[in-house]
């Protein structure tokens, strides 16, 4: 017998007595994909997630992606029209006293093309980039997240964005130059009373029919029942966007009843529907609101692509969906980090308590450092995304990655933010900037998918089908209907997915009793180790997500906790990933390793305590004891940012510098001394000016009780003994009035009512 008849030979061997069988176990194990679970997965692209995945990852594919940058066009939008509509908007009349935007800003965001982001030039848009769509909402969101909520939802998930990618020429000529012009409002209804993250169970549902309408006899159309709430600029919209069920039982469109979800427009001004009342998200009081109707006919010509798009809607969402996932959501979340880096950070040097700056007590310290740090990350992991983006990717769990992680770093950031504010944190009024920002946490929270299933069901979930080089061509082989197609297919996938599940053990054993120094860095200095480290984790994520899927199989679905965990771990290595590529497109500035330093550190922390967590409560206790020898054979190998990093980090924010102009860049930053980031950035100056001066005085007088003499009273001290200069003392006077000024609180009359 020669090589070639022995080799087959032992294929059909392997076929018959190896594959056959397990092919068999799998279909009965594997739990059965519902059509909107396959297109959620089949919907987008896989990305630096399929890397993460594959246990070494390349990572010259990353770093030589093109960092995003505004064009000289984008760049003048943002530093014109978007600052121009930041010095109209007024945060506090417009959430505790007008409840809305003026009409001056509105009428500014219909004439400057803030709805028309997205929007062809063709049609009378803007055409921007993903970047500058994330730059304009993120800015508009340092001055008020009312307004950036405004001005993101038409440029993310609503009829604009479907009726780009999925209309019919007549819709897109109809509609589109309507919406660049700010002639109609959008708003999209998804949510219904009894699907919020269940989305698939949509109650909402249209009747194929044949009516007269406008003066056309039987026209084929739909007769629309609906419940929706919470949808964002429903009060004021003229078209709305609907998701709802279709179905066909006089088979006027074919031999299906049940034809799926399917997406429509419907002016708003049609007859049966109703809208215009309004919910009130916690304050932040942007336009949201339900909608209704019953029995509502329109024609089968607005469905968004016509009727060759029925029953495709979830995959339109699931396809579109990353726009709000990946763009406007990081941008609240990265808004808020830079505007608490740079309030909380100046407000930190200049309060005062027992004779010092707050910002030089450990305890503050400590949650600085988590301010800035993490505000560095999530603005990585922010500009990462976009170019992606802007390359033409759609990484699907990629944007479940930044949705979540950025949004649930936001609430940390506001969070510390409150805490060394303190009451100057909690007492609303025109001083406050931070206030309306921790009231808005919940929002970001729970739109787009809330958090907790993103980060439980759908971050891995997803991600382990979709990223995973072998286990979507498994899925895909059983899917097959021929049975020899099938296992032909499903052996070879098997046969590569097992050399991986071994070629990763070795790896990681090797890489983990070596401390992964062996490991190839494309990194010098500072970010060598780094890469290494994110190489050895990557390994061993690859392998215990492999053995956590052999294992548990289709029930690791139903096991949350354990899914989430291996969803933390694959975020953390993405979110390390973005902090090393971004310190790179900066020219690695030596001012910014600290900041780099503290996201990976504290990144590779997460990944170690996600993945003990992950090991100590899987079951086979047997295979998870060799795992975590494999993964930790030393211990725990990775340790929190150190005291002495977290001082540094903290100290970018407590002073003027370029790394914390970098830092905070893209915020609105008034200068003008009637707005309280302009006071606050003019008392820094003063105070750190007058600071040597103040030491010098109190040290020479140390016998001299400035509490009850007052700040004052030591001035002219200093000036009478000639220990300070008039020029000095008059420093020392400016930087504390200053000071006085910019820690003062808002106060009312009884009635709190509007009047002085």
């Amino acid at each position: 017998m020669d090589d070639q008849s022995q080799n087959n030979n032992n294929d059909s061997l392997k076929l018959k007595w190896i594959s056959g069988p397990l092919l068999k176990l799998f279909k009965k194990v594997t739990p059965s994909m519902s059509q909107t679970e396959r297109e959620a997965i089949d919907s987008g692209s896989v990305w630096w997630d399929g890397e993460l995945f594959s246990g070494k990852p390349k990572w010259k594919k990353l770093l030589d992606v093109p960092p995003s940058k505004l064009n000289p066009e984008e760049q003048a939008y943002v530093d014109g029209p978007v600052e121009q509509l930041c010095k109209i908007l007024d945060d506090w009349k417009i959430t505790n006293e007008d409840f809305d935007m003026p009409q001056e800003a509105w009428q500014f965001i219909r004439d400057n093309g803030f709805l028309s982001m997205i929007i062809p030039k063709k049609y009378g848009g803007l055409d921007y980039s993903n970047l500058a769509h994330s730059a304009v909402v993120m800015k508009i969101a340092t001055r008020s997240i009312s307004a950036a909520v405004s001005v993101m939802v038409p440029n993310s998930l609503g009829p604009g964005k479907l009726i780009l990618e999925y209309g019919t020429e007549e819709q897109k000529d109809h509609y589109l130059p309507r919406l660049a012009k700010g002639q109609e409002i959008p708003c999209f209804a998804l949510t219904a009373p009894d699907a919020g993250s269940d989305a698939g169970s949509i109650p909402d549902y249209g009747i194929a029919c044949k009516q007269d309408y406008d003066g056309k006899k039987d026209v084929l159309g739909i007769k629309l029942t609906w419940n929706k709430r919470y949808i964002t600029l429903g009060p004021v919209a003229t078209l709305l966007g609907m998701a709802f069920k279709l179905y066909d039982p006089d088979h006027l469109m074919g031999e299906t009843e049940n034809l799926g979800i399917t997406l429509a427009l419907i002016p708003t001004d049609h007859p049966g529907v109703n809208i215009g009342r309004r919910h009130m998200p916690l304050n932040m009081v942007f336009m949201n609101g339900p909608n209704w109707g019953k029995d509502v006919f329109i024609p089968m010509d607005w469905v968004i692509g016509g009727p060759d798009r029925v029953g495709q809607g979830w995959r339109m969402l699931m396809e579109c969906l990353s726009d709000g996932r990946s763009i406007s959501l990081p941008a609240l979340s990265v808004g808020a980090g830079k505007l608490c880096s740079r309030v909380v950070g100046a407000y930190s040097r200049v309060r005062r308590q027992f004779k010092m700056p707050i910002g030089r007590f450990e305890g503050v310290e400590e949650a600085l450092a988590r301010i800035a740090g993490t505000t560095y990350t999530l603005d990585a992991a922010r500009t990462l995304t976009l170019s992606a983006l802007d390359m033409g990717e759609k990484p699907s769990v990629i944007s479940a990655i930044v949705k979540y992680h950025l949004t649930e770093g936001m609430r940390r950031i506001v969070n510390d933010a409150m805490d060394v504010q303190g009451g100057a944190g909690i007492c609303l009024g025109p001083r406050n900037t931070i206030g309306r920002v921790y009231q808005a946490l919940p929002i970001s929270i729970t739109v787009e998918g809330a958090n907790i299933l993103t980060r439980s069901m759908i971050i891995f979930g997803q991600g382990a089908i979709r990223s995973h080089p072998y286990i979507f061509q498994e899925m895909e082989a059983m899917a097959e209907v021929d049975h020899k197609v099938s296992l032909y297919k499903f052996d070879r996938a098997f046969t590569a997915h097992v050399y991986f599940v071994m070629r990763n053990f070795w790896r990681s054993l090797f890489h983990g009793l070596t401390g992964g120094y062996l490991i190839p860095s494309p990194g010098k200095g500072p970010t060598r180790r780094y890469y290494q480290k994110l190489t050895r984790m990557s390994s061993a994520f690859a392998l215990v997500a492999d053995m956590a899927l052999m294992m548990l199989g289709g029930s690791l679905k139903r096991r949350e906790k354990l899914s989430g965990r291996l969803g933390d771990v694959l975020s953390e290595l993405y979110l390390a990933s973005a902090v090393l590529k971004r310190f790179k497109d900066d020219g690695c500035p030596k001012e910014d390793v600290p900041l780099m330093r503290w996201g990976c550190d504290q990144s590779l922390y997460n990944i170690q305590t996600a993945m003990e967590g992950l090991l100590r409560n899987m079951p086979y206790r047997p295979v998870m004891f060799i795992l975590r020898w494999v993964v930790f054979p030393w211990g725990r190998c990775f340790s929190q940012p150190s005291d002495k990093l977290g001082h540094e980090v903290a100290d970018i924010i407590l002073n003027p510098s370029d790394t914390r102009d970098r830092l905070t860049a893209g915020m609105y930053a008034p200068s003008e001394m009637d707005e309280p980031i302009g006071r606050m950035e003019d008392a820094l100056k003063k105070v750190i000016k007058a600071e040597p001066i103040e030491k010098h005085l109190r040290n020479a007088t140390r016998d001299f009780d400035a509490g009850i003499n007052g700040m004052d009273g030591l001035i002219d001290k200093g000036v009478a003994e000639s220990i300070i200069t008039l020029e000095e003392a008059e420093i020392m006077r400016e930087a504390e009035a200053a000071r006085s000024d910019v820690i003062q609180v808002d106060d009312f009359p009884f009635n709190l009512s509007k009047e002085a």
